[in-house]
């Protein structure tokens, strides 16, 4: 057992938790502060404090049962030695209990190896102590001499405790000495009796609070009731009430009367709080934070709204509702049970009501005792029963009981009667009631079933009565319920009633044969059972049975399943469904998302929109963004919902207009992106006619922009921080010099200020404040683009360890419940420990253990454990490799490449959290301190180390490795892993923190050169490609780059490759025509009917060789693909998708292709030779149609000539002679890819593709950019942009009708002021200064909306 670490509350400022500390010692009542709690409470009690289930002897007494004692036989052993064995300890009063310690018999072989431990303020009503989720069982003694001390992770405060073996010696028998430690407690107690409640009345009429503390304890056996209330006329209010034995925190620091803040907050936390212990409750708040923590478990949250104070009128009433007249407080009970240490901020309300100093005049007895209940609940397990007697030959059944369960199946009650059976069942949480009646060969069957969802886990009362041809169920003493049966029936009672269990055999078995849950109030034949006398064994009988217990255990509370992940329980376990949640895994915790765009690219997606979750299993959920692959970068694009050139009218400095700009994703969300992007932009621009922007006489510009942080910002678009200018200013060319931007010289034409926001650490725009367009003739409109950012630094954040003893440490790792890590790794070593963390005996550790092998273990208490995977290929080939583990309370996994994957299911009991004290030692094991000396032979790691990521937070390896000998930030060889996904001939380049792919000497385009480049040709147009060098001289060096291939002495070819698709409904036509400095030529052609023809002439044959490669007509307007290859006489020609087929060349001609001097697309313009064939036949009027993706020997003409005029155009001022490039065109070339050929491989379906989003996808109401094809119809466009002109009109009109109608707009009220004095970025509407009343888009959305 290992001390328990308290819970980490939410960080608050220091003011505020000094505050807290100096306000909550009394939350515990009289707990030790100056002391530790350690005290031994047993050994000076008398010896009838202790009491037995029996005694072995009179020396054995348990009396005798103290530590290190050896009186009488040396200690406590019961007669028989068996489950139903206890030794009890009266402390006198009530304690706080902090540890236990046992020991075995004195010289003896009797000893306990594994025990429970109850507790109990009575004597009676026993809760087992809990810890990790279950009930605890604690290791005992191997000896009769040493002791084994435990130290109670939950401290618990009780006046009895009982000792329950489980397992004992097995050379003797259960043996036992014991001590228990702690100090002693004492608390203030108010009994509520359900009328009464306490009013603390506040010193002034009404409080304005900032900041709370409250504390208290309770106990209570029912299931509802206000324990504190409070409320303002203003409408503030704070309520804490049980409701189902859950305790519901509902707070409201302020709402408008408008309904656009709403301050409502409800919050439920525990389970089972009728249980009739003790519940310790803390309320802590400060502004809109708080933490709210029930038995030591602490959930964080902030109010709704966006108001600080509570204000609160008059009172704060303790244990129920005070009568105002308000129909609020109609239908909610007043608390029934006693509560204890009640604080309010600093006020003791307990010792206050005693000393009378508070209005008690409700009560009709206050009492400072707590009144105790008298039930008497017992547990079941799988192997229980308990058997009452009951009146027999009786012709009435009259049975009810009070059950709680999580099983949706169990047997209830069974009896066997004189002539049949009787059985109450549990069915799919339903009460379902047989019975079954065989008299005079006659059979009667009784059916009846009421209820539903009756499994969980509250108490449910049962009644039935059965008799004379009538039958009747009630559940829960409701009437509706009630459930009649008027069949013929006749009851003979046999006199025995089985509870939660029958495991006889007989006649009618039972549907069911056990219960696992909990019974208390039986009634059996209409009177009380008498259960004391069972535990007694005076009457009935009983089987693995808990008496004057109920173990319930909600196992979803707290609830482990995570991101909105729902629990479902039964007796023994949970389960969780992640179902729509976006996250996978036993507790939900796994992201299915990629973090960013950046990693989605090299996976090998392409532009499209996707999911991201960039914290993976932190708490920002996944959102949908539009990424797009571009060749070097990976843009990430956010959208917003401000329409492009929104109208802005009717503002001024006095009442400025504030546009609200959303964006589809959260601003956490944004914020994650901006964070770790390489660059952030964002477009703003403010269009205006006489409506200045940002120079005013004083300073204070008319209008600005709120960014991240609500902070304002007084620069504009072009500009930077700190420079009140815009882009006009900075680059001086300003339509009116005197000012810095265009709007500023408040002009009648319309004027335009523009420009990119690109400080990450501002972005993104969520308020534009406008404040001059209230003047005649006074318009604006504006403008706010998408957020765009490029690149992902987590993703690409390294390190590289260059020696064994290198590493990299970092604070202790808190995965206490939840841990998983993820990681990419590459090395030439065969093993190297990749992180460890230690505690005092947990750790947690990867490794690669070998060249196929990666290990994942751990220990939590319960052992080590171990998890490998083996991998079918060696790990250590200097690639990337990727490994992801997660470790929580129901398994632990461990995944390598997306392949190899193995589990491991937790244990049913024992430990569940990871304590860790140790620094995380990334690169070596936490125990190496030196290159030589390793523990158990572990080896520092080799290699590097990327996107190392540990519950959802990226380690800073870079900046850490900055300053650590042996280790070098960042890792270069990205193009082993990734230099796959560079397609058709494009080359993978290195760089820092990735790779791209050159696509400069292949035919295609795109991150991973597979968008084909093609033209549309009308007629006439032609491309031309010169290969000689001395026709290129003086050439720039990157058409050099695209004629490398072709050095002088290659100008004679044997080898041809030729690739290409098109698209035409013409012909004929010159497809391509490569020309010689002799008669030798290349020429692929359309023939009249269409059909495709290649014609060589390489001299030695009287007419050129040709080639009909198809018959078919091919200018049908639909795509076709050509690849043609010549090795010396054979040539292989493939069209479309069909198989390729192998010509040859005569003998008689020649081999050699002769001085190649020009290519030619689309149509032939040659000085020299040219066969009379092409141009008699098939130059005129040329080809028109598309060409795409045109290759001859490496070189991609097509893309030359289209690249070289993109160039030619983005600088007309630096005219190049037209030899400086070898490709050039003549007449109307548009880039076009309509000649692509089609897919011939299906794309990945649905099913299989992990990242597909299915379209239908209701996902965010804004605006999404798409990726649009390159070969969408142009006219559709036009016809569109028609009537999206036509629609914009009338909605203009109606626009402004609204506005004329709507004059009067909405003012925003409030009912405090806003965080006066406080820090300017607390809210979003401190940031804007200056405006009294400031009218708001949200607040007034008819005005400028439809």
């Amino acid at each position: 057992m290992r001390r328990h670490r308290p819970a980490q509350g939410l960080t608050l400022l220091l003011p505020v938790v000094l505050w807290i500390f100096c306000h909550v010692s009394g939350v515990h009542g009289a707990l030790p502060t100056t002391q530790k709690c350690d005290e031994a409470l047993a050994s000076p009690l008398p010896h009838t404090a202790f009491t037995s289930s029996s005694v072995f002897s009179s020396g054995y007494a348990p009396g005798y049962a103290k530590l290190n004692r050896r009186g009488g036989a040396g200690g406590w052993s019961p007669l028989d030695s068996d489950h139903y064995q206890w030794l009890q300890v009266d402390l006198g009063s009530r304690k706080q209990v902090s540890a236990i310690a046992t020991q075995g018999r004195y010289s003896s072989s009797d000893w306990t190896t594994q025990y429970r431990l109850l507790y109990s303020d009575t004597g009676r009503n026993w809760k087992p102590y809990h810890q990790d989720g279950n009930i605890w069982a604690f290791s005992g003694n191997s000896n009769s001499e040493s002791a084994v001390r435990h130290e109670l992770q939950q401290g618990i405060v009780a006046r009895f405790l009982r000792l329950i073996p489980l397992e004992w010696s097995e050379e003797g028998r259960i043996g036992l000495r014991i001590e228990v430690y702690g100090c002693s407690y004492w608390a203030d107690i108010i009994n509520f009796d359900g009328q009464g409640v306490i009013s603390y009345r506040f010193k002034v009429k009404k409080m304005k609070i900032i900041k709370d503390v409250i504390a208290l304890r309770f106990k209570t056996s029912e299931s509802e009731g206000v324990i504190l209330h409070g409320e303002g006329q203003q409408g503030d209010y704070i309520t804490l009430e049980l409701r189902k034995a859950k305790l519901l925190l509902q707070i409201n620091l302020g709402s408008n009367q408008y309904g656009s803040i709403l301050g409502h907050t409800s919050v439920t936390t525990g389970s089972l709080l009728d249980d009739n212990h003790w519940h310790s409750v803390v309320i802590e708040r400060y502004r809109r934070n708080v933490n709210f923590t029930l038995d030591r478990h602490t959930q964080h949250f902030r109010t709704n709204g966006e108001f600080d104070h509570l204000d609160l009128d008059y009172e704060l009433s303790f244990g129920g509702m005070p009568y105002s007249g308000k129909p609020v407080g109609i239908g909610r009970k007043n608390f029934k049970g006693c509560m204890e240490s009640i604080n309010y901020n600093g006020d003791n309300i307990t010792d206050l009501a005693r000393r009378k100093k508070l209005d008690t005049s409700s009560f009709r007895n206050l009492s400072f005792t707590c009144a105790e209940t008298h039930t008497f609940p017992v547990f079941f397990n799988a192997t229980s029963f308990l058997q009452l007697p009951g009146r027999a030959n009786h012709n009435t059944v009259s049975v009810g009981f009070q059950f709680r369960t999580w099983n949706p199946h169990g047997l209830l009650l069974f009896s066997n009667l004189d002539d049949g059976t009787l059985e109450i069942s549990l069915e799919d949480g339903k009460v379902a009631v047989h019975i079954n009646v065989t008299k005079a060969a006659k059979s009667y069957r009784v059916d009846l079933s009421s209820g539903s969802g009756l499994n969980d886990g509250q108490w449910h009362a049962i009644r039935l009565v059965a008799k004379e041809n009538f039958a009747m169920l009630t559940i829960d003493g409701e009437e509706v319920s009630a459930v009649r049966s008027v069949s013929p029936l006749s009851i003979t009672t046999g006199g025995t009633y089985h509870l939660g269990g029958y495991f006889l055999q007989t006649l009618f078995p039972p549907t069911q044969r056990s219960f696992q849950g909990c019974m208390q109030a039986v009634l059996v034949d209409d009177q009380p059972a008498d259960l004391h006398a069972v535990e007694k064994g005076t009457v009935g009988a009983f089987e693995n049975v808990s008496l004057d217990m109920c173990a319930i255990i909600d196992r979803c509370m707290p609830n482990h399943c995570e991101h909105g992940g729902r629990c479902k329980q039964t007796w023994d376990s949970f389960s969780c469904t992640c179902d729509g949640t976006g996250y996978t895994g036993a507790t939900c915790h796994t992201s299915i998302y990629e973090p960013s765009c950046e990693a989605y690219k090299h996976l090998g997606k392409s532009s499209d929109a996707y999911w991201i979750d960039p914290d993976g299993s932190g708490p920002l959920g996944p959102f949908k963004v539009n990424c797009n692959m571009t060749e070097d970068k990976v843009w990430t694009t956010v959208m917003n919902n401000l329409p492009p050139k929104t109208i802005v009218t009717g503002s001024s400095r006095n009442r400025r207009t504030v546009l609200q700009v959303n964006y589809s994703a959260s601003m956490d969300q944004v914020t994650a992106i901006t964070t770790s992007a390489e660059y952030c932009e964002q477009q703003i621009a403010y269009s205006c006619r006489m409506s200045r922007l940002l120079n005013t006489p004083d300073g204070t510009p008319y209008t600005w922009w709120v960014g991240r942080g609500n902070e304002k910002h007084f620069y504009w678009g072009g500009s930077g921080p700190g420079i009140q200018k815009c882009a006009c200013g900075i680059d001086r060319n300003c339509t009116d010099p005197k000012y810095d931007c265009n709007c500023d010289a408040d002009v009648k034409q319309w004027r335009e200020d523009s420009g990119l926001l690109v400080y990450q650490e501002h972005l993104p725009v969520s308020q534009v404040v406008v404040g001059d367009t209230n003047r005649s003739g006074s318009e604006a409109k504006l403008t706010v683009g998408p957020l765009r950012c490029q690149g992902d630094n987590n993703y690409w954040n390294a390190a590289s360890f260059t020696t064994p003893s290198s590493y990299l440490h970092f604070a202790t790792f808190h995965g206490e419940t939840s841990a998983d890590i993820s990681f990419y790794f590459k090395t030439s070593a065969a093993y190297g420990v990749f992180l460890e963390n230690l505690g005092n005996t947990d750790f947690i550790r990867l490794e690669l253990k070998s060249p196929k092998v990666v290990s994942f273990s751990f220990d939590v208490g319960n052992g080590p454990v171990e998890l490998i995977v083996h991998s079918a290929t060696s790990l250590n080939d200097d690639q990337w490799h990727r490994v992801m583990a997660e470790r929580n309370v129901k398994e632990a996994v461990l995944q390598l490449d997306q392949t190899y994957r193995t589990s491991r299911l937790a244990p049913a009991q024992g430990h569940t959290r990871l304590e860790l004290f140790s620094q995380l030692y990334v690169g070596k094991p936490a125990s190496l301190t030196c290159q030589d000396s390793a523990a158990g032979g572990q080896r520092g790691f080799l290699g590097c180390i990327r996107a190392l990521r540990m519950n959802g937070i990226t380690l800073d390896l870079e900046e850490r490795a900055k300053v650590t000998p042996g280790v070098k930030p960042g890792c270069q060889g990205h193009c082993n892993s990734f230099g796959m996904y560079c397609r058709n001939g494009g080359k993978c380049v290195e760089r820092y923190n990735g790779y791209l792919c050159d696509c400069t000497a292949t035919a295609y385009d795109g991150p991973f050169c597979t968008r084909d480049v093609g033209g549309f040709f009308e007629a006439g147009t032609l491309v031309k490609y010169n290969f000689l060098p001395e026709a290129i001289a003086g050439a720039s060096k990157d058409t050099k780059v695209l004629t490398h291939q072709l050095t002088p002495h290659e100008v004679n070819l044997t080898k041809e490759e030729v690739a290409f698709s098109f698209s035409t409904s013409s012909a004929p036509a010159v497809l391509m025509y490569v020309s010689s400095k002799t008669q030798d030529y290349l020429a692929v052609v359309l023939r009249q009917n269409g059909s495709l023809q290649v014609r060589y002439n390489l001299g030695g044959l009287r007419e050129p060789f040709t080639i009909d490669v198809d018959q078919r007509n091919l200018a049908n307007g639909q795509p076709h693909s050509i690849n043609m290859s010549r090795h010396d006489r054979r040539i292989t020609i493939q069209l479309d998708h069909y198989p390729a087929v192998s010509y040859n060349l005569p003998e008689a001609s020649d081999t050699q292709f002769n001085l190649v001097k020009t290519l030619f697309l689309g149509k032939v313009y040659e000085t020299g030779h040219i066969d009379p064939v092409i141009i008699e036949r098939y130059n005129t009027p040329g080809f028109i149609g598309c060409l795409s993706r045109v290759e001859f020997n490496g070189i991609a003409p097509l893309k030359s000539a289209l690249r070289t005029a993109v160039k030619s155009q983005a600088t007309p001022t630096e005219k190049q002679p037209a030899a400086a490039s070898p490709a050039s065109y003549q007449g109307k070339l548009v880039e076009s890819n309509c000649g692509a050929s089609p897919l011939t491989i299906p794309p990945m379906s649905a099913a299989t593709d992990p990242w597909h989003l299915d379209k239908t996808d209701a996902v965010f109401p804004f605006n999404e950019e798409r990726v649009i094809p390159d070969g969408v119809n142009r006219d559709s466009a036009i016809i569109g942009g028609i009537i999206a002109v036509v629609i914009f009109t009338i909605l203009c009109t109606l626009v402004f009708l609204i506005r004329y109608m709507f004059r009067h707009k909405g003012t925003y009220h409030t009912n405090e002021a806003k965080a006066s004095g406080e820090s300017a970025a607390e809210s979003a509407d401190t940031a804007i200064i200056g405006t009294d009343n400031p009218e708001t888009i949200d607040e007034s959305k008819k005005e400028w909306f439809i």
